[in-house]
């Protein structure tokens, strides 16, 4: 078993602190929310270039804390510090504002006139983040729940993983420093830590939208808890997913051995820990894919990011080994280091028997092979999941997997097509979320362009002077952003009153 040193004996912050961090947050958020859009995205640049400069300070301390390799971590920082100035470019460009002007009409074909309505997207007050255990830059303290909720101009108040509680400190510490230096104040950031501490946070009338990655219990358990206040608020959760692939005929005859590959690199992938994780695999009775995971070399056993993970794992899946219609396929030695990678095998009528247990998420280095024998057969299975973040096809182009594809589609937030889930690009069409338990929010994402889009909320002004509306809604267009005047898109620079 590993052992947690670093983050161990982390003390917790304790009420009265709390309150004084939200009260700082509070009064940080006004001012930031007010600081212009192209200011903020000259900040989140800052911050991103100060955590590489960071680099060679953080991740010998993300390693002790989380035993993942360094490479692994040094690309999931470049991927923190790129997701922040993806959304610099989101600010300046603009758009996210989503600014609709709508003129007065006194011949408003309704039947009564138009008045002057401008509305747009403001930033919805201080945001809580619960950290990630398995992503300690990407999902944690300057993560992506993070870095979408600051630049929507929001302060956020991060709750510390207690798995990387010094990295989360000595993050946190990088990026205050960066907002000082950049003269916004450092209190738009701030760290707490303890199992009280986020849910006392969570009730406070001062945090207005939370976002988590999680388990489905811890999730579902925080979720409640925000909208059972006297206030609800937005939770953005993301819980769990099991991503199911599904193997045709074809596919299996053309690219056996290229699909056997690609799935023991995925589900294995830094000891089975990513959401993404394919946790079943679909496959032909008799296509010799069976057969070749049977004898195939699993990767060694990895150490997981801590006890409580690596103890949860090796419960759910004694769990699964004990299931009466599950088998053991294959299995990588057995090390000191971290547990076994472990391949389980059962047919698709215990599956349709028994979703509930067998589409369970385990997370950590194991998948389920089910076995079918009509590809009819994959369409009834795909109705059985719950919410997915993502679900797999791999096919032949040829292949008649429309109606397949329609239940995915139903069931996942992404659909891939002969690629592999794990690997979240972040990017401007990306969606990570889905239907619940993947996500509380079936209509957002967690990672990409569109993630702003949950801290922020709409205000419509009717009837307002030019100098009291916000810059995004004047006809001048100080700021040139992209606007949507009386149902037409226009240009920056176009006249807002031409309705051609």
């Amino acid at each position: 078993m590993s052992v947690d040193t670093t983050s161990a004996h982390h003390p917790d912050t304790d009420v009265a602190d709390v309150e004084a961090i939200l009260d700082r947050a509070h009064a940080a958020h006004l001012r930031w929310a007010a600081t212009p859009a192209v200011v903020r995205a000259q900040v989140l640049r800052a911050v991103g270039q100060a955590l590489e400069n960071a680099a060679d300070d953080l991740i010998p301390i993300a390693r002790t804390e989380t035993h993942l390799p360094e490479g692994r971590l040094r690309g999931e920082l470049k991927r923190t510090a790129f997701q922040l100035g993806l959304f610099a470019d989101i600010l300046v460009d603009g758009a996210y504002a989503d600014a609709r002007i709508d003129h007065a009409d006194a011949d408003w074909p309704m039947g009564a006139p138009r008045p002057d309505l401008r509305r747009y997207l403001r930033p919805i007050g201080p945001v809580l983040v619960f950290s990630a255990s398995n992503f300690p830059f990407a999902f944690s303290v300057a993560g992506g729940d993070t870095a979408s909720a600051l630049a929507a101009g929001n302060a956020v108040v991060v709750k510390a993983h207690p798995g990387h509680a010094a990295l989360s400190d000595h993050t946190a510490a990088v990026v205050r420093t960066a907002l000082d230096a950049a003269g916004i104040s450092s209190d738009v950031l701030q760290v707490i830590h303890g199992r009280d501490a986020g849910p006392h946070a969570l009730r406070d009338s001062r945090i207005k939208a939370a976002g988590f990655t999680g388990s489905i219990a811890g999730g579902r358990a925080l979720m409640d808890i925000a909208v059972s206040r006297p206030d609800p608020i937005p939770f953005y959760g993301e819980l769990g997913s099991n991503n199911p692939v599904f193997v045709t005929n074809a596919a299996a005859r053309a690219r056996g051995d290229e699909i056997v590959a690609g799935f023991l690199a995925s589900f294995t992938q830094n000891a089975g820990q990513f959401c993404t994780k394919p946790g079943t695999l679909f496959v032909p009775v008799g296509s010799g894919i069976v057969r070749a995971l049977a004898s195939a070399s699993l990767p060694p056993a990895e150490p997981m990011l801590n006890d409580r993970i690596e103890s949860g794992f090796r419960s759910a899946l004694d769990g699964r080994v004990d299931h009466p219609a599950v088998q053991v396929l294959a299995r990588a030695a057995v090390a000191d280091n971290g547990p076994a990678a472990t391949l389980l095998r059962t047919d698709i009528d215990s599956l349709l028997a028994d979703p509930t247990t067998l589409e369970e998420e385990c997370f950590g280095p194991t998948a389920l092979v089910v076995e079918y024998r009509d590809e009819s057969q994959l369409t009834a299975a795909a109705r059985t999941f719950e919410g997915q973040l993502t679900a797999t096809v791999q096919a032949e182009e040829s292949c008649d997997v429309a109606g397949l594809v329609e239940v995915l589609a139903e069931k996942a937030g992404r659909v891939l097509f002969n690629q592999w889930p794990t690997g979240v690009s972040v990017t401007y069409a990306q969606q990570h979320g889905g239907p619940y338990p993947a996500t509380t929010a079936v209509g957002t994402t967690s990672v990409g362009a569109a993630a702003i889009e949950r801290f922020l909320r709409p205000v419509a002004f009717q009837n307002f002077p030019q100098h009291l509306l916000p810059p995004e809604l004047r006809d001048d267009n100080p700021g040139s952003v992209p606007q949507l005047v009386n149902g037409r898109r226009v240009s920056a620079h176009q006249d807002t009153r031409d309705r051609e």
